[in-house]
């Protein structure tokens, strides 16, 4: 008998918190907000961070972002060259080249497979490109 009482209880325990959440939370996405209003509008989870600016990005992650994206639409080759350019241009981006090269190395795997993603290594940032390929290969 207690063994069963303990059972029933533990399965509440877990059961009855997810339940009230989930119906709290269901009773509120919809709110009414005027009275002259006959239709809910939604109540979004980021209404209270609207108002709040957002952070600035790195230089680091901006330029691993459109690198990423220059791969994607023309091949690693070419993205390889402008990381080389854009860190000759701006050496504070150099402690970041490695990691942005073996990222490159990465998206390269994931689109033209490791065979074909070695193909384009070059010497940027101490051969990180390949290393990134031969990583995630």
């Amino acid at each position: 008998m207690t063994h069963t009482a303990r059972r029933i209880g533990r399965t509440l325990a877990l059961v009855l918190p997810v339940v009230m959440v989930l119906s709290g939370t269901l009773a509120v996405t919809r709110v009414q907000w005027s009275a002259h209003n006959t239709e809910s509008q939604l109540l979004t989870a980021a209404s209270e961070t609207v108002s709040k600016r957002a952070k600035a990005r790195e230089p680091q992650d901006v330029l691993r972002d459109k690198l990423l994206l220059e791969l994607q639409e023309k091949d690693p080759g070419v993205a390889l060259t402008e990381l080389q350019r854009t860190v000759e241009a701006r050496p504070s981006l150099a402690k970041h080249c490695m990691s942005i090269a073996k990222a490159l190395g990465k998206a390269a795997v994931d689109q033209y497979g490791p065979t074909r993603a070695h193909r384009f290594s070059r010497p940027v940032c101490d051969t990180s490109f390949a290393s990134g390929v031969a990583q995630f290969s």
